[in-house]
C-alpha cells in the first residue's frame, strides 16, 4: 500500500506520521509537497497536523487554497482512495469543504496538550475495521482549535449517518459538540480526526492505540497487518 504524506509550509507532525507509517508499519510512504497537483498513484494521502501557513485567517483557511486540495478532490472520487486528516489535517479536510462542520477555539481559550480517551462509535470504516464498536482509545491531543461544532440539522445527518467515528470518553477536552472527536464523510473514506494517532504508535512512546487506526487502513485495503 502507497501512502503520502502532505507536507505544507507550517507542518509539523509530517515526518511522525512518515515514521509511524514506514518505520512502523513497514509500508510505503513518500513526502508530498503541497503544489502537487497529481496524487492518482498513492492509495492514501495523509494531512499531518501543525499550522500550516502559520493558522493566518483561521486554521486551514489558507491551506484549503493549495493545489494539492484540488488533487484531493478528484482522488477521493474512488472510494477506495483514502485521507485521513489529523489535527491541522481536520481542520483543512472542514474548511474545503469535505467534511462538515467547523472547527472553533477550545472551550476555555487555551491549547490544550494531553493523552485523552476516545470511544469507538463506528468500526465500520476503512480507519477503524481492527477495532471493536465502543472500544476506548488513548490518544494525545494538542490544539487550540479543536471545540468541533455543527448546526442541529448537521448534527443530527452525522448520527444518523454514522459518520461519527470517535468520541471524547470521559471528558471534553475542548467543548466540541457531541464531545465528536472524529468524522467521516458519507462515503466513509475520508476521515477528520483531531488526536494524534502517530503520536502513539510504539510503546516507548507511551502507548500504540494509534497504531490500530493506522493497521485498520492497510487491513482495509487488503494488506496483511502482522499482530
Amino acid at each position: 500500500m502507497r501512502f503520502g504524506v502532505v507536507v505544507f509550509p507550517g507542518s509539523n507532525c509530517d515526518m511522525d506520521c512518515y515514521w509511524a507509517v514506514k518505520e512502523v508499519l513497514g509500508e510505503d510512504c513518500e513526502y508530498v509537497w503541497y503544489q502537487e497537483k497529481d496524487i492518482s498513484d498513492f492509495d492514501c494521502i495523509i494531512l499531518p497536523g501543525g499550522f500550516s501557513y502559520g493558522d493566518y485567517l483561521r486554521a486551514g483557511a489558507i491551506a484549503k487554497t493549495s493545489p494539492i486540495i484540488e488533487a484531493l478532490r478528484d482522488f477521493v472520487k474512488d472510494k477506495s482512495k483514502l485521507v485521513i486528516g489529523i489535527c491541522n489535517g481536520f481542520q483543512i479536510l472542514l474548511e474545503a469543504g469535505f467534511l462538515p462542520g467547523a472547527m472553533l477555539r477550545n472551550k476555555g481559550l487555551k491549547f490544550v496538550c494531553e493523552y485523552v480517551d476516545v470511544v469507538v462509535e463506528n468500526n465500520e470504516t476503512p480507519f477503524t475495521c481492527l477495532c471493536e464498536e465502543g472500544e476506548v482509545l488513548s490518544i494525545p491531543i494538542a490544539h487550540m482549535e479543536g471545540n468541533y461544532f455543527a448546526d442541529d440539522s448537521t448534527l443530527r445527518s452525522l448520527i444518523e449517518n454514522r459518520q461519527v467515528v470517535f468520541r471524547y470518553h470521559g471528558f471534553n477536552p475542548n467543548g466540541s459538540v457531541y464531545d465528536i472527536a472524529g468524522i467521516c464523510n458519507e462515503t466513509g473514506n475520508v476521515l477528520g480526526m483531531m488526536p494524534h494517532p502517530e503520536r502513539c504508535c510504539e510503546a516507548i512512546l507511551g502507548g500504540e492505540d494509534g497504531l490500530k487506526i493506522f493497521r485498520s487502513i492497510v487491513a482495509y485495503h487488503g494488506g496483511k497487518v502482522e499482530a
